[in-house]
């Protein structure tokens, strides 16, 4: 697997995982502050940025996508931060090769499975014709008529690259993570219980992480801290990237 990736600083080798539709560059700015403490490694994961496109994806395929990834960096341990989807494939990494992580933290998201959120999206997305577009300007105006929220529309453009022909072609993969959807938001599959520390942090006004999640997440991460981000939904290092830091720090 040829993972794209971007690193910076020294220290302790600390990776991080974006979320669905998302990219390494969602992650610059928290990796630009963190590298001063850390070796930090910005991934695009498969299907996803400039990554190798896969005819299938899947927690465990990713969490092992990680491992291979650690192999050709010659990392024996790393931490790792994962957000949302990113989350989801750092918590499988956790149980299927805990012998190389050292901290896990987990960014709103939980072990559970979830409802399908994004079926809108990916409709909306699918029925872009990206082949006879014009201009980035109309593609924005055809997806709000679909998608209400203009910086979720803003963000899914962001993996919008002009074709060397005509119009333009999508960066991620779509058809591929539009069929595997709900493996994506599919459960964790744990044996054992997870020893390490561990860290989830969610965002006060976001429900990825819901009171009912606790004994759940405990019972999988019993060395468990779960602390709040105020004043921050599901964006957490987009919408309070500050106090976000201050928690990553604390914790390693």
């Amino acid at each position: 697997m040829n993972l794209n990736f971007k690193t910076q600083g020294q220290g302790k080798p600390l990776i991080i995982l974006h979320g669905l539709f998302g990219t390494l560059d969602n992650w610059k700015s928290i990796a630009n502050q963190l590298s001063a403490h850390f070796q930090v490694y910005l991934i695009d994961q498969r299907n996803h940025g400039k990554s190798q496109h896969t005819p299938d994806m899947d927690l465990p395929s990713m969490a092992k996508d990680l491992a291979d990834f650690l192999g050709q960096m010659n990392l024996s341990k790393a931490h790792i931060m994962g957000h949302s989807m990113g989350g989801k494939v750092a918590m499988q990494f956790a149980f299927d090769y805990p012998e190389y992580l050292d901290k896990l933290i987990v960014l709103d998201i939980a072990p559970r499975a979830y409802q399908p959120g994004h079926l809108e999206i990916l409709e909306a997305l699918k029925g872009l014709p990206i082949d006879t577009l014009g201009s980035r300007k109309e593609a924005e105006e055809q997806l709000l008529e679909k998608i209400k929220e203009p910086e979720t529309v803003l963000f899914l453009l962001k993996n919008l690259s002009r074709n060397k022909q005509s119009g333009f072609e999508w960066k991620m993969n779509l058809p591929v993570i539009h069929r595997d959807y709900m493996k994506l938001i599919d459960k964790i599959h744990a044996q054992l219980p997870h020893a390490g520390p561990v860290l989830f942090l969610k965002g006060s006004r976001s429900n990825y992480i819901r009171e009912d999640d606790v004994s759940g997440i405990k019972a999988l991460f019993p060395k468990t801290q779960i602390e709040t981000i105020p004043n921050a939904g599901h964006w957490l290092h987009a919408e309070n990237p500050s106090e976000l830091l201050n928690q990553i720090l604390h914790f390693l």
